[in-house]
Order: C-alpha cells, then sequence, then structure tokens
C-alpha cells in the first residue's frame, strides 16, 4: 500500500485542524478499519489506552477488535489545540457491548502529521464509564454524524 496525499496537510491553520479533526471522526464512524487506516502512514505508531500498534496492519487489528465488542459505536470529535503538523483533540464516544450494556468513553488524543497530511503518530487517553441507556447522547443513524448534531461543548462533555 501507497502513501497518497491527505488533505489538508501541515502546517495547520485553526480551519485546516477543524476540518482535519472532522475528517478523521468521518472515517472513525465508519467502523471500518481498513478504511480508517488509510489515513495514517504505513509506520504510524500508535497508544491507544494500554495498546500499542506499529503500521497499518497492526491498526487495522486493533480497531477490528475495537468494533467487534464496541456495538452501535458513535463518536464526537473536537479540536482542543494545534501548531504546526500537530494536533491535540478531545472526543466522546458512545457504545454497547453485546449484553446491551452502554458505555461512553472520554479521551484525548495527540496527532502527528507528515508532509502529506497522513498521521504517522497517534496518543490516546481513554476512560470508560458505564452509563443507563436513557443517559445517552448520541442518536444519530450509525455512520457520520450530522453536521446539525450538537458537538462535544454542547453536551458539556
Amino acid at each position: 500500500m501507497t502513501d497518497t496525499t491527505r488533505p489538508p496537510v501541515p502546517p495547520f491553520t485553526r480551519e485546516t485542524a477543524i476540518e482535519k479533526v472532522r475528517l478523521a471522526e468521518d472515517a472513525w464512524n465508519t467502523r471500518d478499519p481498513q478504511k480508517v487506516s488509510l489515513g495514517y502512514t504505513a509506520d504510524s505508531r500508535w497508544r491507544n489506552r494500554s495498546e500499542y500498534a506499529t503500521g497499518r496492519d497492526e491498526i487495522v487489528a486493533l480497531l477490528t477488535r475495537k468494533w467487534n465488542t464496541e456495538l452501535d459505536y458513535r463518536l464526537i470529535k473536537e479540536l482542543w489545540a494545534y501548531d504546526g503538523n500537530r494536533i491535540a483533540v478531545r472526543f466522546a464516544y458512545e457504545h454497547r457491548d453485546d449484553a446491551g450494556n452502554w458505555y461512553r468513553s472520554y479521551g484525548n488524543e495527540n496527532w502527528e502529521y507528515d508532509e502529506h497530511g497522513l498521521m504517522h503518530t497517534r496518543h490516546a487517553s481513554i476512560n470508560t464509564l458505564p452509563i443507563a441507556e436513557s443517559e445517552r447522547k448520541y442518536f444519530w443513524p450509525l455512520g457520520r454524524r450530522p453536521d446539525d448534531h450538537p458537538g462535544l461543548s454542547d453536551f458539556g462533555f
């Protein structure tokens, strides 16, 4: 698999950083590990909770395991900060397990991009809390979050 350019590319402005965050959110909301992996360099390095992955094959394996257990996954990301080729985001996602128990996970990610707009480093810190089904906030149809759906700040997350 060869790397291609994935605009927007660094150095990021506020507008292009916000765009990059939304593109990442949209990709993750597909829950398609192969598609998501294409936003990363072939040798990308991840820290995801206590798990480490290097390269697209390991990223695909990690995401496959994730979405096989995190059902009805819906994610919202929000820009926190940016500088040059780095972006920091905060996020929250909701999912259920196969027993019907609901969870909301909150976290922060630090991203570093190459000159082609591919992420080569991702550090994620994530906390997961059980929630009652009545506490859910994300109800859009599976897939891309609608443009008019509230974001993290709107929910006070």
